[in-house]
């Protein structure tokens, strides 16, 4: 609870300097495209943090939403697919690749960095060679119905589409991660894998849902993507998300060792990490140094989380000291 408070507390100084920054940060047109943006990549953040909860990591994001958009530009403009058919292959194809990083993960011990960096050569490749490495375009038949309901302008109670799907999203997931049995698996497996395995868990099954998550969320958020744009690039279309998406979830509190993380951390996480660009604007600072800005704040929340890490290692050995100092109370004979 230390930890989130901390990061909440960052949130609400970034907010205040945003809000001081000029008379177009405070506008609602800035809050609403902050808010679009948030539910945008909350929704990879929250795939990578549930993953980084488990014990795994994901450097192939990016290369899955590059993929994922490609694929629906093409079952729907040149295979003639329906929207709606065309997104589920989108959506199952994303399961599937998730599913085939689990099984060398767990199955095949190959480690995760590895087996993710491959895949990010992997699928970007396979987008260019699907894309014929040029752009492609959605183009105006696609029904109208699909973009309103899922991207464009429309809007719920006054918040962005992508936003409330991202906080359904984030119902659900923690429903699953902080109320259910199986989201306390994950949980435990990314503390002590062994000791959970000893214990008779089928620990290798909740990995591989883990990476599933993570892919099937990095589809989604390629399909809205294109409901954005209207086209895609796959040379180039998801670059560096992965790189978002991690940072969102180590900035909300996930631990890269596992075990630790909360949803609403994460989506404070990627609350943060859009502030910080939407200031970088506002404040006239060069585009160029967003990474650089993004980069620095990243650090100093690793630096602050070691910190407080030592911190309760230490109050923990110094009350098990003080414990073991007491003198034994000894019974009258």
């Amino acid at each position: 609870m230390r930890k989130l408070a901390g990061i909440g507390l960052f949130l609400l100084v970034l907010y205040g300097l945003l809000l001081s920054a000029s008379e177009g940060a405070r506008s609602g047109q800035n809050h609403y495209n902050l808010g679009r943006a948030i539910g945008l990549y909350g929704l990879i953040s929250l795939g990578a943090g549930l993953l980084i909860i488990s014990g795994g990591i994901d450097l192939s994001i990016g290369s899955v939403i590059g993929l994922s958009s490609t694929v629906l530009v093409i079952l729907f403009k040149e295979k003639g697919w329906a929207p709606l058919p065309a997104m589920l292959a989108t959506l199952l194809a994303g399961c599937a690749i998730g599913l085939f990083h689990g099984v060398l993960v767990t199955k095949l011990r190959v480690q995760a960095f590895v087996v993710t960096l491959c895949g990010l050569f992997i699928y970007r490749g396979l987008a260019r060679w699907l894309g014929g490495d040029k752009a492609l375009s959605l183009g105006r038949e696609f029904p109208a119905f699909w973009r309103d309901w899922l991207y464009r302008s429309r809007a719920v109670f006054g918040l962005p589409m992508s936003l409330v799907i991202l906080l359904v999203v984030s119902a659900l997931a923690t429903v699953f991660l902080h109320r259910s049995i199986y989201g306390r698996y994950l949980g435990a497996i990314g503390s002590n894998e062994r000791a959970v395995r000893y214990s008779g868990i089928a620990t290798d099954r909740y990995k591989m849902l883990a990476y599933v998550l993570c892919s099937l969320l990095a589809a989604f958020f390629g399909i809205l993507y294109v409901m954005e744009t209207n086209q895609v690039q796959p040379s180039s279309d998801g670059q560096f998300l992965e790189l978002y998406a991690i940072a969102g979830a180590v900035l909300g509190g996930c631990s890269l060792r596992g075990g630790e993380g909360t949803v609403l951390g994460i989506l404070i996480g990627t609350a943060i990490l859009q502030l910080l660009s939407n200031l970088v604007f506002m404040w006239g600072i060069p585009s160029a140094l967003e990474y650089t800005v993004i980069g620095g704040a990243l650090l100093l929340g690793a630096i602050l989380d070691e910190g407080l890490r030592r911190g309760e290692g230490r109050r923990a050995r110094g009350a098990k000291e003080k414990q073991e100092e007491k003198p034994k109370e000894h019974k009258p004979a």
